[in-house]
């Protein structure tokens, strides 16, 4: 099945030269592509005809763009040996993501960052990279996934999951090939995306609140501070991409709650009929007045 475009606007569809027979797939995994970040270059490997006989189902770029390259219901080589629930062989049952990523890399020196086909990335040039390590990933310099995608990676997911009723879950290939993959990497937000498409409360929302507190002042107010720019509010008090406002300097606005998160100090504010976290330190109290 072809996802249609009114669903995903954008969606691009070029047949991928290896695709099996028909799956009722029941889960979506989420890969990196662990490749160069041109555009494109990723998504015309996976189409054609290559050594390794990979194909997948969509691939995200890092603009936002998407593109199908094997229909939802037939087979695509992404996932290999792998194992969901008790089920092995996880290309029989799954639909497959590629997020271009160039995976995990190397430092070189404190800005910079090497993937394994030798391109060296830097902070300087804009790019998000953090030092990481964790159980399933183990230690690595990684680069974020930039708001376009996690928004078009949101975006194709309710898609799928509003015209795909044998849906009931999302993954990633670390987790169906523990030890063999690390994709996605640690920066992904995986239980944020989970939570919004599977209806689940998200944890990052509880920890907010449990690492917050109500303002010391009763209806507290506080005006924006930019220079003429605007503050960006996030879903959850970090720089995660999970941008969903752009408050304008000037604008004041009410404060619900205050906490510390990552050594910084935020709010959660009230803007345009959204509920957000603001990095404090562009917000200045408003002082009542004492007519």
């Amino acid at each position: 099945m072809k996802l249609q475009n009114h669903k995903v606007e954008g969606l691009t569809y070029e047949q991928a030269y290896h695709v099996g027979g028909e799956i009722t797939p029941t889960i979506v995994i989420l890969h990196d592509t662990a490749g160069r970040l041109e555009k494109g270059n990723s998504a015309r490997y996976l189409a054609s005809n290559n050594t390794g006989k990979v194909s997948v189902h969509f691939v995200v770029e890092r603009d936002g763009t998407i593109s199908q390259h094997v229909p939802t219901n037939r087979r695509a080589n992404h996932a290999g040996t792998s194992r969901f629930q008790g089920r092995e062989w996880c290309n029989g049952f799954s639909i497959g993501i590629e997020i271009v990523n160039p995976g995990k890399m190397d430092r070189v020196g404190a800005t910079s960052a090497c993937a394994w086909w030798g391109q060296t990335f830097s902070t300087g040039d804009g790019f998000d990279l953090q030092g990481r390590e964790t159980p399933e990933h183990g230690a690595g310099v990684w680069m974020g996934y930039t708001e376009e995608q996690l928004d078009a990676v949101v975006t194709l997911l309710e898609a799928l999951f509003d015209g795909i009723p044998t849906l009931t879950d999302i993954t990633t290939h670390w987790y169906v090939s523990p030890g063999r993959k690390v994709d996605t990497n640690p920066l992904f937000p995986l239980e944020h995306v989970r939570a919004r498409i599977l209806g689940r409360d998200d944890p990052a929302d509880a920890a907010a609140e449990e690492g917050s507190s109500l303002p010391v002042i009763n209806d507290m107010m506080v005006q924006i501070e930019t220079n003429g720019d605007t503050l960006n509010m996030r879903r959850w008090p970090s720089f995660n991409p999970n941008v969903i406002a752009a408050i304008p300097d000037g604008v004041i606005v009410p404060v619900q709650r205050s906490g510390t998160f990552g050594g910084r100090e935020w709010h959660r504010v009230s803007y345009g009929g959204h509920e957000g976290w603001i990095v404090a330190r562009y917000a200045a109290p408003i002082v009542p007045s004492d007519s």
